[in-house]
């Protein structure tokens, strides 16, 4: 099958259905309880920073904020998003998550997309602590060893934390892009492409933009880190049972 039509879909299966729950109700409590809590900071996903690297920040720039990672942020960083007033963000993942998360778990059952999704997400976790450790560890170079705001700047958030379910919903748009390569999405409410084209597209622009250093407040290695993770499993689940995915 290399298309879908959107017949004897349930609109909101159960794990899509609780997963954007999930996603608004965090949202809201960091509007309500952020200023409070801190909320948004602690379940941030933080880079993990040598002990080197921190000791030359807490000499040379005291000015710049060491992040504090912990591993629980793996997980809490896919829930949370860009604090109240900027909707887009959520509007935009949950958007996603529904369009075609909605199709995957009525073909797949709750129980494996849950485990699809969660994994997604912690792929893209995986991909971008490595690319932001490697970023930041470049700092300690002697050809930057003036350590400064805009040297960090510069490496596109070598010590930027980052939220939000981009990661786990990119995976899922990959494995809908190959499950249903020929099914037709609309840009914009009107240009139709195949899903095939606009997913890989999306993957190119951020590899592209991730390679240049992106400098757009966009955590694209997590885009990649997902959506390569979720390539592999629906690749792996495919060979191995066929008849389930389709």
């Amino acid at each position: 099958m290399s298309n879908f039509r959107y017949t004897r879909i349930e609109n909101f299966p159960p794990i899509v259905k609780n997963l954007i729950i999930i996603n608004v109700l965090v949202f809201v409590a960091q509007a309500v309880l952020d200023q409070q809590y801190q909320l948004t900071d602690k379940f941030t996903l933080q880079p993990i920073v040598s002990g080197h690297l921190k000791e030359m920040l807490k000499q040379n720039a005291p000015s710049v904020p060491i992040p504090d990672f912990s591993p629980y942020q793996i997980f809490t960083h896919m829930f949370t998003h860009a604090p109240f007033p900027m909707f887009y963000h959520i509007l935009f993942n949950m958007f996603a998550l529904w369009m075609f998360g909605r199709v995957l778990e009525s073909v797949w059952g709750s129980k494996r997309f849950l485990t699809f999704y969660l994994l997604c997400g912690i792929g893209a976790a995986v991909l971008h602590l490595v690319v932001q450790y490697l970023r930041a560890e470049y700092l300690l170079l002697p050809t930057v060893a003036d350590i400064n705001q805009a040297a960090f700047d510069k490496q596109a958030g070598a010590l930027a934390g980052v939220v939000g379910a981009s990661g786990a919903v990119m995976g899922v748009s990959a494995a809908f892009a190959y499950l249903f390569p020929n099914t037709e999405l609309y840009l914009f409410g009107a240009f139709p492409i195949k899903a095939k084209w606009a997913i890989l597209g999306y993957v190119l622009y951020d590899l592209f933009a991730g390679v240049g250093g992106g400098g757009d407040n966009i955590a694209h290695f997590a885009h990649l880190g997902g959506a390569i993770t979720g390539f592999i499993m629906v690749l792996i689940w495919n060979k191995t049972n066929r008849r389930t995915l389709y």
